[in-house]
């Protein structure tokens, strides 16, 4: 591992060190060992963390059954169901405490691919942030049905025009992280714990100046266990964003009236 007392890589400079998969679970007993397997067989280099949340269905102890039998995966088990903000928090923190270069999101249910993500580790070499996304060219869902598709789509439409941001999908979880995008200040007061941590986070980035891009992956919709997508969920994400938008507008306002005095 690299030591974190150096002066944080920039894009452009050499591959940032050894990355962590964090893969936060609840009730994904099924679906972890063949996820991880594809994952360690595709990118061996990679450390992998489970954030179990205390899963009724025994997730914790499938995980610890696949970390027993490999050094490299590892397993942060929590008291209980916290929502998937909270779980990549506590995984971020765990990692950058043990100097990880990368720290990247997977879902535990399987709908990333393990054998795309070389792809964002790559384009990390020009950037700060890079995000697998559904709706760039070469990207695409596999066996979602039509008013998820839409969910999705307007939802991350409507993020992206109310927060300014240049980025097609802005609440996909698949994404990989430089260490110092995460260390300066970028997860200080994280408020949201539902899918719409991952709107919070792109913004949060964006506003710092980090340079984010987008590259093409293949969603799959999951085979085993049930969504943790629910109406309170979409409904956080709907005021949240509105919030921060307002917010946005406030702070841009602000900044024309200030220019407007000095003029």
């Amino acid at each position: 591992m690299r030591d974190p007392e150096r002066d944080p890589e920039r894009p452009g400079d050499a591959p940032p060190g050894p990355a962590l998969v964090i893969i936060p679970t609840y009730n994904e007993a099924e679906n972890l060992p063949p996820l991880v397997s594809r994952l360690r067989q595709r990118v061996p280099e990679c450390d992998v963390l489970v954030a179990d949340d205390n899963s009724p269905d025994g997730t914790g102890k499938v995980a610890e059954e696949i970390a027993s039998a490999d050094e490299r995966v590892h397993v942060l088990h929590r008291p209980g169901k916290e929502g998937l903000g909270a779980a990549y928090l506590a995984g971020f923190e765990w990692g950058l405490a043990r100097g990880y270069g990368v720290l990247v999101e997977m879902d535990g249910d399987g709908s990333h691919q393990p054998e795309e993500l070389p792809r964002l580790l790559d384009a990390l070499r020009g950037a700060d942030v890079v995000l697998g996304s559904r709706w760039v060219r070469g990207g695409r869902i596999v066996h979602w049905p039509r008013y998820r598709e839409l969910l999705s789509r307007g939802g991350s439409a409507y993020a992206r025009l109310l927060l300014g941001l240049p980025i097609r999908d802005v609440t996909g979880g698949f994404r990989a992280f430089r260490a110092h995008v995460l260390a300066d200040g970028l997860l200080t007061d994280v408020a949201s714990q539902g899918y719409c941590f991952q709107v919070d986070l792109a913004h949060r980035a964006v506003r710092a100046g980090h340079r984010v891009v987008e590259v093409p992956i293949t969603f799959v919709e999951r085979t085993h266990g049930d969504s943790k997508m629910s109406r309170d969920i979409v409904v956080e994400a709907l005021w949240r964003v509105t919030a921060w938008g307002i917010a946005a507008r406030l702070r841009q306002a602000r900044r024309v009236l200030g220019g407007s005095r000095h003029t």
